[in-house]
């Protein structure tokens, strides 16, 4: 029997069951969706070893096969990142519901009264590579949000989405809701891929989270809306009034605190009025560390260990320890660069001039934008918003970390009392 056949019909089963499910969801309360969600939340920690030992496999597997070290990393399920999966779920739990708020109601002339009320969107995809926590925050959120969900892990991360997937289900059923509002897809074909991105009967929104080359895929393939972001390449930028010791452990931190993420620092700014005083600190760090570092001409005369940065690398997302530097003129110059290679993830300026800072602000348009901050807060879960769908970079229903609110949408309700247009 042909394979594409198969998977055509795995995936409209899938379809259809989760536009039911999307159905009963929307019309859950918010008990109900609270109790599911610390209900995975208590499964996750109580299942810990489970999880451990599922995620061993996915990581030998991957060893096996030459995954670099970022993806490794991004694989990897420890103690903590359970830990904190459970924790993103409680988080979300205790949000306020989204669902059925209703603000800008006001009477009109006529005497009707008109507002907007959020309203899920409905059947949510999600593609996504390595990371297997994936699984549980894209779980929470589309629930809260009440949104049933379709989820397509990497086939690196089988068992551990697997698990992880086991625990929801058995949550959903712990709280009176269908097991069908969270799919973990079970098959590696790509073809599902393809079918989930072209499913507009049942899929209302696809959210793409891996490599460039998936998000490309997605974006030029897909027949469904797609909320997304190509890739991050992030900046700090070290202005000439910056504090000293803020702009080392911030720029330190932004690069090393983990590699593999798309909110790590791939670029640092400096300004020439500063650099000969924070570069050669930050350098010392950076290579007892084992960061690779590649720098313009004037990094290099301060820098000797640098290497010489070419055009790519002001435009590359490393996602290893690598990191470009250039020195830059002062503000103007440095937003000059940003225009010309910023992906419009998250840019930082360390200043202590507050009209520096706010010219920032203004004028940079990504779709977070920070003063004296590591671009490592750029997430969901440091937000508030319990964790996150992904980072958009779009600039049309949801930019930066998608949350609650970014998961819905609204409609316009009226209100009248027999009231006729004359």
């Amino acid at each position: 029997m042909d394979t594409r056949v198969d998977v055509k019909q795995y995936m409209h089963d899938l379809g259809r069951a989760a536009r039911d499910a999307a159905r009963h969801l929307a019309r859950a309360g918010t008990a109900a969706k609270n109790a599911a969600l610390l209900a995975m939340a208590e499964g996750i920690e109580a299942r810990e070893a489970e999880l451990l030992e599922a995620n061993g496999r996915d990581m030998a597997a991957g060893r096996e096969h030459g995954l670099d070290a970022a993806l490794l990393d991004r694989l990897e399920l420890t103690p903590g990142r359970i830990a904190a999966m459970a924790e993103g779920l409680r988080q979300i739990a205790a949000l306020p519901d989204p669902v059925g708020e209703i603000d800008e109601l006001n009477y009109r002339p006529s005497g009707i009264q008109v507002g907007r009320m959020r309203v899920p969107l409905g059947v949510i995809g999600i593609i996504y590579e390595s990371r297997p926590n994936v699984t549980a925050d894209a779980a929470g959120l589309c629930l809260k949000a009440g949104n049933a969900a379709i989820l397509r892990g990497g086939s690196e991360a089988l068992h551990s989405n697997q698990a992880i997937a086991a625990i929801i289900r058995d949550g959903l059923e712990s709280a009176g809701l269908p097991a069908t509002a969270v799919q973990v897809i079970e098959i590696t074909d790509r073809a599902a891929v393809g079918e989930l991105i072209t499913m507009r009967e049942f899929v209302d929104v696809i959210v793409p989270r891996g490599g460039k080359g998936l998000i490309e895929r997605v974006s030029e393939e897909a027949r469904v809306p797609v909320i997304k972001h190509l890739h991050g390449v992030c900046h700090v930028y070290i202005h000439a009034a910056a504090d000293h010791q803020k702009a080392v452990e911030v720029a330190f931190n932004a690069k090393t605190q983990r590699y593999g993420t798309c909110n790590t620092m791939e670029t640092l700014l400096v300004d020439a009025a500063i650099a000969a005083e924070v570069l050669p600190e930050l350098a010392r760090r950076y290579e007892e560390e084992g960061v690779e570092l590649r720098g313009c001409e004037r990094t290099r005369a301060i820098v000797a260990g640098a290497i010489p940065a070419t055009e790519e690398d002001w435009d590359t997302e490393y996602l290893a320890p690598i990191l470009s530097i250039r020195i830059v003129d002062d503000l103007d110059a440095a937003m000059d660069h940003l225009y010309h290679h910023s992906s419009g993830h998250t840019e930082s300026i360390i200043t202590e001039d507050y009209t520096v800072a706010r010219r920032f602000l203004n004028e940079v348009d990504s779709s977070s934008v920070m003063v004296n901050a590591s671009t490592r807060f750029a997430d969901g879960f440091e937000y508030g918003l319990g964790a996150e769908i992904g980072i958009s970079t779009d600039k049309i229903h949801a930019r930066g970390p998608v949350g609650l609110e970014g998961l819905t949408s609204r409609k316009y309700i009226v209100l009248g009392d027999g009231h006729i247009r004359k």
